[in-house]
């Protein structure tokens, strides 16, 4: 299998997805991609105390509108109705990194009462040995990093926002997507066009001020394999923790639904249970987490430990 790298440049970067946009690099199932990627604002340093931050330039608008993507990579042989097969082999974050809460007109702001005044913004410096961030007013914290977009375009034509998750993957925000797990995403369009980033060091479930620890990746290892064996409807991984099955939707209710009628179609096939059964055990070893808040559709992400049916 072979290897390839994707750094962010004029002709690797866009802030959208379309089926339309040509691939950068095209590949062979099992191949492996080495991207570095930039934060998902398009950011090229920290916010400064003074002036303006620098930021990639130049951009179009509306390709890129959204969150700083590399991209994308076309697969042989993907077709719609099969599955891509992303195992996540290596994540390492650059040396900084940001975070805000309020001074905007986000729903939970609002809702909070915060979305006057000036964003609060924290500025951090990353160790990717010691995996320990240390923000410019003190704070630390255990770093966890993972790509919040990873996904493939929808088989509609146009520019789409990188704001949604979809069931294709895009802005999924998933905490769990380490260095170790495997994500499985349903083809939309031929040759898949894969494409990530927007990086996180760390992230809680919910995502609740919007920005997790936004930062550049200098390493994303991902080996992009095609699956003709597995049908899909939307996604699922199988991460150190456990098999993750996820659902989107505007309404978290629906979302919870969509999630968990997941779980109970993987425990079929995993141990051969019925619905009935299905739900029975997962109401004693399925953990339900809200992935994110703050895309306008939300996450849920059902998670079933490893060892926890014997």
């Amino acid at each position: 299998m072979a290897n390839y790298s994707i750094h962010p440049d004029r002709s690797t970067l866009h802030g959208s997805f379309s089926m339309d946009y040509e691939p950068v690099l095209t590949i062979d199932s099992g191949d492996t991609v080495r991207f570095s990627t930039l934060e998902a604002a398009w950011g090229l340093e920290p916010f400064p105390s003074k002036g303006v931050r620098k930021k990639f330039e130049p951009r179009e608008r509306p390709r890129d509108g959204g969150h700083a993507l590399c991209g994308p990579v076309k697969i042989r042989g993907a077709e719609p109705g099969m599955t891509l097969e992303i195992k996540i082999n290596e994540i390492r974050p650059g040396s900084w990194g940001w975070n805000s809460a309020g001074g905007f007109p986000h729903p939970v702001n609002i809702a909070l009462g915060i979305a006057e005044g000036e964003e609060f913004h924290l500025n951090w410096k990353l160790d990717s040995d010691s995996m320990i961030g240390v923000s410019d007013k003190g704070h630390k914290v255990a770093l966890s990093p993972f790509m919040g977009v990873i996904g493939m375009p929808p088989n509609e034509p146009g520019v789409h926002s990188t704001t949604p998750p979809r069931f294709c993957g895009g802005n999924i925000d998933c905490k769990e997507l380490i260095a170790g797990s495997t994500l499985y995403l349903p083809i939309p369009v031929s040759g898949g066009l894969f494409s990530v980033g927007d990086g996180h060091a760390v992230q809680g479930d919910g995502e609740v001020a919007c920005p997790a620890l936004e930062c550049p990746m200098d390493v994303v290892d991902l080996t992009l394999s095609v699956r003709e064996d597995m049908k899909l409807s939307m996604p699922r991984a199988k991460t150190p923790a456990g098999w993750i099955t996820m659902g989107f939707h505007e309404n978290l209710n629906e979302a919870t639904t969509m999630a968990l009628d997941g779980m109970l179609n993987l425990m079929n096939e995993l141990f051969g249970y019925e619905r009935k059964e299905a739900l029975a055990l997962s109401s004693l070893v399925v953990d339900l987490r809200v992935t994110q808040i703050v895309n306008g559709v939300r996450g849920v992400h059902a998670v079933l430990p490893h060892g926890a049916i014997r």
